[in-house]
């Protein structure tokens, strides 16, 4: 899913282990290797088992604006209780449940595992809506209720090849996460379930695969959405000023696309991956006085009346079409840009590169980071 929410992203370790053992914990999960649990092999009835569960968890209407979220909890929790998970049902918000799966681990005291995917979909279900973007969204399978059939269906074969992790793992099931989050994972993030729940590394949806193989993404990287804004003197278009919100501005665009190069440069050269390193891209420039819309005269017009004003004339030509005083310097500039920052990013580096290089105070420029 594009949609923005409040996610969790993936944290460090802390108190004993490492990620060694999660991350072979999560190639059996994924992988079903027969190297690793043996009689691991799908015979045709446990293949059409496990494909018939999927359908009848596909066939729940779960689409905005009015998903069945009763129906939806109660198969997860049957489901559950068919491969002997402990489950919970909690309910932040009235009329959208979140059901949390546990299969606890033989070393609980290390720090947990959460399997996390949503339950809802944002179209309806034969609407073939047409995105902004162009696509065309009809019922699908790949957001998301595929990853979270496969969780039940590892950890059901897992737990049959007699498996046992030494982490604790939860599995979360969340609902309003197409339409924002805020009631559905990012309520459970705030509570106290969650920080009982002791999370070392959390794990959602990625990218679909168009082999055999399965990609499993564990660096998440974290939006800051920026606000530079820049003051100057307001000036005649005519005059050169030193210190002008554009110019002030345009400097700090500078020092971001420099910044952006670097980064970019440690991807072409095979340094890094578009996942290791901070991405920036301006996303809009702001700046300029308004004028009023100014109907565009045909230039032979104004042949036929060369004795009108000069001024008259260009500014008949140049108010319109940018709709823009052409001959004012603004006070005013402001630019936006979308970060990318992964975890193992220090961010009060990045912090002090902005307040420092970005939008200097000095330079008489603020900034805001409007989501992080």
């Amino acid at each position: 899913s594009s949609t923005h929410h409040p996610s969790i992203h993936s944290m460090e370790e802390r108190g004993t282990g490492n990620l060694s053992s999660a991350s072979h914990l999560l190639l059996l999960l994924f992988l079903l290797s027969a190297a690793e649990a043996e009689g691991a092999a799908f015979t045709a009835a446990e293949a059409d088992a496990a494909i018939s569960r999927f359908q009848e968890y596909l066939r729940i209407d779960t689409a905005h604006p009015n998903p069945d979220y009763a129906a939806t909890a109660a198969f997860l929790r049957s489901q559950a209780d068919s491969i002997s998970l402990q489950h919970e049902t909690l309910e932040f918000v009235a009329g959208k449940p979140l059901i949390l799966l546990k299969w606890p681990g033989c070393r609980p005291s290390l720090p947990s595992l959460l399997l996390n995917s949503h339950t809802d979909w944002v179209h309806a279900p034969f609407s073939a809506a047409l995105g902004p973007e162009g696509n065309i969204y009809a019922r699908g399978s790949q957001d998301m209720k595929c990853v979270g059939i496969q969780y039940l269906e590892a950890i059901r074969r897992l737990k049959a090849a007699r498996f046992v992790p030494d982490r604790t793992i939860y599995i979360s099931f969340v609902p309003d996460e197409e339409i924002g989050g805020t009631d559905g994972v990012g309520a459970l993030v705030a509570s106290d379930t969650f920080k009982q729940m002791r999370v070392g590394v959390v794990l959602d949806e990625g990218l679909a695969s168009p082999r055999q193989e399965y990609r499993v993404f564990y660096g998440e990287r974290c939006p800051w959405w920026l606000v530079i804004r820049a003051q100057g003197a307001p000036g005649h278009g005519a005059k050169l000023y030193d210190g002008s919100a554009m110019e002030n501005v345009m400097k700090s665009v500078e020092a971001v696309r420099r910044f952006r190069a670097a980064q970019f440069d440690l991807v072409k050269t095979g340094t890094k991956v578009e996942g290791e390193v901070v991405s920036v891209n301006l996303v809009y420039l702001k700046a300029g006085t308004p004028s009023p819309t100014v109907s565009t005269v045909n230039s032979a017009y104004f042949d036929q009346f060369h004795f009108l004003n000069c001024d008259l004339l260009l500014a008949s030509r140049y108010l319109m079409p940018q709709g823009f005083v052409m001959n004012l310097q603004p006070s005013e500039a402001e630019v936006g840009l979308d970060i990318r920052v992964p975890p193992n990013t220090d961010p009060k580096a990045l912090e002090k590169r902005i307040a420092e290089e970005w939008a200097p105070s000095a330079r008489n420029m603020t900034y805001e980071v409007c989501a992080k």
